[in-house]
C-alpha cells in the first residue's frame, strides 16, 4: 500500500506513533484502521446557528459511509460556521477567519484528503480558500437548496420575496399578519436559499470549477439523491488520494474561466466576483476584475430563476440542473478541464445535460437574455472598478444621470431614508458610504438600499443605487456595488456630496462623478477618515490587512499557500 501523509502520524513505531494511535483508539478504533489506509477529513460547517447548514450532520454520515466502503478512514471535524441569516455584523467579516480555521485544521492533522461540507454563502468560499492553501485532494459536498417557498398559492423565493414583501408592508399593500405568515411559508425545509442567491451561486461555482461530482449543485437538500451523491463523494475522495489528484490540479486558469462563464449563464450573484477572486489568489491564479467583464458580460442568460427570472432551484434541478447549462454553452467552455471525477466536463455530461423544462432552462441559440453577465464599471467614482448585475436591473436605468443623495454611513441611511422631508425623487442616485471591507468593517449586504417610503408610495420600484458594499444574491435592482477603492480609505466615493451629478452608462461600462479633478482634490484635502471600528482582536487584524473588493477582500498575508508539510511533532 502506498504511504500517505497520515503515515507521519499513525505509521511510526515510536513514542509519537503510540501517542497518536492511542488517543484515537479511545473512540473505539480497531487496530486495522491504522494500517496505512487513506485518512479522509470530513470538514463540517454544521451549526444550528447557520440554519442553511443545520442538516449537514446527516450529510456527513452519508460521506462517512462512502469513505468506509472505499477503504478509507473517515474523521469528521468542525470549523467555524458562517451564516448570513444570523451572524452580525456580516458573515463576510469572518470569511477569512473561517478560511484560516479550515487551512490550519487540515494542515495540522493526519489528513490525506478532505471533503468540505458547505451550504450557506461564506462556508463554501472559506473552506475552499483554506483547503486550496494546503493543496491536498479535495472534494466539495454542498448541502443543497430548500424546497420552493409557497405562499397564497404562489412560489416565493428566499430573500427575493422578502425585499418585495418589505416594500409592500411599508406601503400598506401587505398586513403585518400576512408578512409574519410568509416567514414560515418561505422556509419550508432544511437547506440554503432556493433562489439564485449567493449560496446557490457558490454551489454552481463549485461544480463549474470541477470541485464536486457532476449534477450536485441543484439537488434539493431533502431529496434522497443528495445523500446518494454525498455517499458517492465519500467513495471518490479515497480514489482521489490514491491518484494524488490535488486541488491545484483542478483549480487551473481554465477552471476559473469556466466558472465565470457558467455564472453568467445562470444569473449568479455579484458576490461570486469577490469569492472567486479570493480562491484564485490562494492557488496563484492571476484573476482580476476585468476578467469577469471580458469573459462573462457578453454571455447569454439561460436560467429563468429568481431574482433574474421566475423559477427556483428545485425547478432548476428537475429541468436538468447544471449539466444542461454546461451542455448548452459547451462551445464557450474549456470542456477538457479536469474535475474531481478524474474526467473532464465533456466526459461528465456525455450521458446527461438534457433540458426537461424549456420554461426554466433556455437554449444557447434562444436565451432568456442575450447578454447578462456581471458588468464591470470604471470611472472616477471607481478607479479600480465596481460591478452591476444587468439581469436583475431595470433596462431603462442602465444609462442614467441623476443627482446624488448621500448617506454617510448605514446609521445615517436608516435615520433619514423614510423622512418625508428627504430631498429625493426617482431620478436621483442613492449613494451609501462607509460600507466597504474596512469601513463597516466586513462589507455587508446593504447595497440594495430599500427605497424611501414616499417614493414607494408613488409606485417607484427601482432607482440607481451606489455603494462600496455588497448585496445579497437574492436581491435585485439597478445597484452598483463593490466600489473600489472604498470610501473609508479615501476612495472618491467618500468625496461625493449631496447634489453632485452621477452618470451611469452600462453599455460604455462607465460610472462617473461629474465633478472636476480640481474640485475632488480640494475636497480630499479636508476629508477625514472615519474612526476605526475596532482596536483589538480579529476585527482589528482584518481592518489592518484586508484587501480591497477588486482583489477579493482576502487578508493580504493569506494570499497563496503554505502547502501540507508539517515538520515538527507536539511532544
Amino acid at each position: 500500500m502506498a504511504k500517505f501523509r497520515s503515515a507521519d502520524w499513525f505509521g511510526t513505531k515510536d513514542k509519537m506513533g503510540f501517542l497518536y494511535r492511542s488517543w484515537m483508539k479511545n473512540q473505539g478504533m480497531p487496530e486495522d484502521m491504522f494500517d496505512g489506509r487513506p485518512v479522509i477529513g470530513i470538514c463540517n460547517t454544521y451549526s444550528e446557528l447557520t440554519p442553511c447548514n443545520a442538516h449537514l450532520r446527516d450529510i456527513a454520515e452519508s460521506v462517512r459511509r462512502g469513505v468506509l466502503e472505499a477503504g478509507g478512514f473517515p474523521v469528521e471535524f468542525p470549523i467555524m460556521s458562517l451564516g448570513e441569516t444570523l451572524l452580525k455584523p456580516t458573515a463576510m467579516l469572518f470569511r477569512n477567519l473561517a478560511s484560516m480555521d479550515a487551512e490550519e485544521s487540515i494542515r495540522g492533522n493526519p489528513i490525506d484528503g478532505v471533503v468540505l461540507l458547505t451550504g450557506c454563502d461564506k462556508t463554501t468560499p472559506s473552506t475552499l480558500m483554506g483547503a486550496a492553501s494546503v493543496d491536498l485532494p479535495t472534494l466539495v459536498v454542498q448541502g443543497g437548496p430548500m424546497l420552493n417557498g409557497k405562499f397564497k398559492g404562489e412560489d416565493i423565493g428566499s430573500g427575493t420575496a422578502l425585499w418585495k414583501f418589505n416594500d409592500k408592508l411599508k406601503t400598506g399593500e401587505m398586513t403585518y399578519d400576512e408578512f409574519a405568515e410568509a416567514e414560515s411559508c418561505q422556509s419550508r425545509s432544511p437547506g440554503h436559499c432556493m433562489t439564485m442567491g449567493t449560496a446557490s451561486t457558490m454551489a454552481v461555482m463549485v461544480e463549474a470549477l470541477g470541485m464536486s461530482l457532476s449534477g450536485m449543485a441543484a439537488i434539493p437538500a431533502v431529496d434522497s439523491r443528495k445523500k446518494r451523491i454525498a455517499q458517492l463523494s465519500g467513495r471518490r475522495i479515497v480514489d482521489m488520494v490514491k491518484e494524488d489528484l490535488r486541488i491545484s490540479k483542478i483549480l487551473t486558469r481554465e477552471a476559473f474561466e469556466n466558472a465565470i462563464k457558467i455564472n453568467a449563464a445562470v444569473g449568479g450573484s455579484t458576490n461570486f466576483v469577490i469569492h472567486l477572486t479570493a480562491i484564485a489568489g490562494r492557488v496563484g491564479i492571476d484573476l482580476n476584475i476585468d476578467d469577469f467583464d471580458n469573459l462573462g458580460s457578453k454571455m447569454p442568460l439561460l436560467l429563468n430563476l429568481m431574482p433574474s427570472g421566475k423559477f427556483l432551484m428545485e425547478d432548476f434541478y428537475y429541468a436538468g440542473g447544471l449539466p444542461a447549462i454546461i451542455k448548452q454553452i459547451q462551445s464557450e467552455l474549456h470542456m477538457g478541464a479536469i474535475t474531481v471525477t478524474g474526467q473532464s466536463h465533456a466526459e461528465n455530461i456525455a450521458n446527461s445535460g438534457t433540458i426537461y423544462n424549456s420554461d426554466v432552462i433556455y437554449t444557447y441559440d434562444a436565451p432568456l437574455i442575450p447578454e447578462a453577465g456581471t458588468t464591470v464599471l470604471k470611472g472616477n467614482l471607481a478607479l479600480n472598478g465596481c460591478v452591476i448585475k444587468p439581469s436583475a436591473a431595470t433596462p431603462a436605468l442602465m444609462q442614467h444621470t441623476g443627482r446624488a443623495v448621500v448617506f454617510e454611513n448605514i446609521e445615517d441611511y436608516h435615520a433619514r431614508v423614510d423622512d418625508p422631508n428627504l430631498d429625493i425623487d426617482e431620478t436621483c442616485v442613492m449613494v451609501l458610504k462607509t460600507v466597504g471591507p474596512v469601513g463597516y468593517p466586513g462589507m455587508p449586504e446593504v447595497g440594495n438600499m430599500p427605497l424611501p417610503k414616499k417614493l414607494l408610495d408613488k409606485g417607484v420600484t427601482d432607482m440607481v443605487r451606489i455603494s462600496d458594499g455588497r448585496m445579497s444574491g437574492t436581491a435585485f435592482g439597478t445597484v452598483i456595488l463593490h466600489v473600489s477603492p472604498e470610501s473609508a480609505i479615501g476612495g472618491n466615493l467618500g468625496l461625493v456630496q449631496n447634489g453632485d451629478m452621477i452618470t451611469l452608462d452600462v453599455p460604455k461600462k462607465l460610472i462617473q462623478l461629474e465633478v472636476s479633478d480640481e474640485e475632488l482634490e480640494a475636497r480630499r484635502k479636508v476629508w477625514q477618515a472615519p474612526p476605526a471600528m475596532a482596536e483589538r482582536g480579529y476585527v482589528k487584524m482584518y481592518i489592518d490587512t484586508v484587501q480591497q473588493a477588486d482583489k477579493g477582500a482576502d487578508l493580504g498575508f493569506l494570499v497563496g499557500g503554505s502547502g501540507s508539510k508539517v515538520t515538527r511533532d507536539s511532544h
